[in-house]
């Protein structure tokens, strides 16, 4: 029997292509979860899940670390967000991709399966890249099989598939972020209920007294908080927690699907929301005016390529090392305020600062500030020859 090896969560959309896979195409299901930050407890509830429904194996992959170092970390050099929010799902898909077709060769497998429907970006995430880096049929038995969440649930009870009927909410989660969505969700004008929030703290809860924080970057990379030097991964872990208790992170969207559908969403992202204001104030010190709006220009192309499932495209390879290279002045330390819900930089230093306190200072007696004259004489002169027409 042919295998093929499924990109699996223990959700429903998931655990019912277990099914499909085995009756409708006649394969052994091999299943995979990666692990890009969901937490010890989903990554074991996943592996119960396939065992019970019947998975001839699983796997389960720890990419935190490759997330952090090889995914996220561009993210932040980029600052990259999209339509006002950092990326996380779609920056995590790649990666989950790419693990899922080394398992597939490993295994002999004849095709990889997902279980995305047909209206999301997630289905246009794994196969832009299954196809690009590799020669794997592709299934999607959801899509296929055009069903809709009523009938999943019904032919999961008709197969003896348990699952958590009180679950109302789509979650996805990674270490970057937190994405909530579904239910009474899909209606913008609905408030969300206070119990969707894990990560950040509401106005009320949120600390009230101001907290300040110092991040110090390497090359665009966040390596340290309050001078304490760790690994990136564990930088955003605390930068999650301290962001997340003082009511910073959340964004309620109404976000531009790929397929032109509009669609309500809701991301918690405290630590890259942390993160990313911090590297952008280190940049306003040590970027000059033309670098600034050129990065700006790149960062939207940047999230938008991400976004739209082009990680593999070259382009984006080719923002990557024009941001490397820009990044490389992109060192020291900025000190923030946070407080319900808001980020407000204290100070920033760099031994790359582009600020003079010698140039700018109204006791400056250097500078002739008589030379000025000329250059005002001449600026705005095509706009003044135009309005004396």
């Amino acid at each position: 029997m042919d295998k093929v090896i499924l990109a699996f969560s223990g959700g429903l959309d998931t655990s019912v292509c277990v099914k499909l896979l085995q009756e409708e195409y006649d394969l052994e299901v091999i299943s995979v979860c990666v692990d890009v930050g969901q937490g010890e407890e989903e990554m074991k509830k996943a592996e119960i899940m396939a065992e019970q429904i019947g998975s001839s194996k699983h796997y389960n992959i720890d990419a935190k670390e490759e997330f952090a170092n090889e995914y996220i970390a561009r993210a932040i050099k980029a600052n990259a967000e999209y339509e006002g929010y950092p990326l996380s799902t779609a920056l995590a898909r790649p990666l989950i991709a790419k693990k899922i077709i080394e398992i597939a060769e490993k295994e002999g497998a004849k095709a990889i399966a997902h279980g995305c429907t047909g209206k999301g970006n997630d289905q246009f995430r794994f196969e832009a890249v299954i196809l690009a880096m590799s020669d794997f049929d592709i299934i999607a038995p959801v899509r296929e099989f055009n069903l809709t969440r009523t009938e999943e649930q019904e032919y999961a009870a008709s197969k003896g598939i348990q699952l958590k009927t009180d679950k109302i909410y789509s979650v996805d989660e990674n270490i970057w972020g937190r994405s909530i969505e579904g239910g009474n969700l899909e209606d913008p004008a609905n408030a969300p209920d206070e119990d969707i929030y894990e990560w950040t703290a509401g106005w009320e809860s949120a600390l009230n007294v101001p907290q300040e924080i110092t991040i110090e970057f390497e090359e665009g990379i966040p390596v340290a908080i309050n001078g304490e030097m760790m690994p990136l991964i564990d930088i955003i872990k605390k930068a999650n927690l301290i962001a997340g208790e003082n009511g910073i992170g959340r964004v309620d969207t109404i976000e531009n699907r790929m397929i032109g559908l509009k669609s309500r969403e809701i991301y918690e992202v405290p630590g890259a929301k942390l993160l990313i204001a911090a590297h952008q104030y280190l940049e306003e010190l040590v970027l000059t005016t033309d670098e600034l709006r050129f990065a700006e220009y790149m960062s939207t192309l940047y999230a938008d390529l991400v976004y739209r499932a082009l990680w593999q495209e070259p382009l984006r390879e080719d923002l990557d090392q024009a941001f490397d290279q820009m990044q490389r002045r992109v060192s020291g330390e900025v000190t923030l305020r946070l407080f319900k819900g808001n980020i407000t930089v204290l100070s920033r230093k760099s031994p790359y600062s582009l600020h003079s306190i010698e140039q700018i200072t109204f006791e400056d007696k250097e500078t002739d500030q008589r030379e000025v004259e000329g250059m005002i004489k001449y600026h705005g002169l095509q706009a003044a020859n135009y309005q004396k027409l």
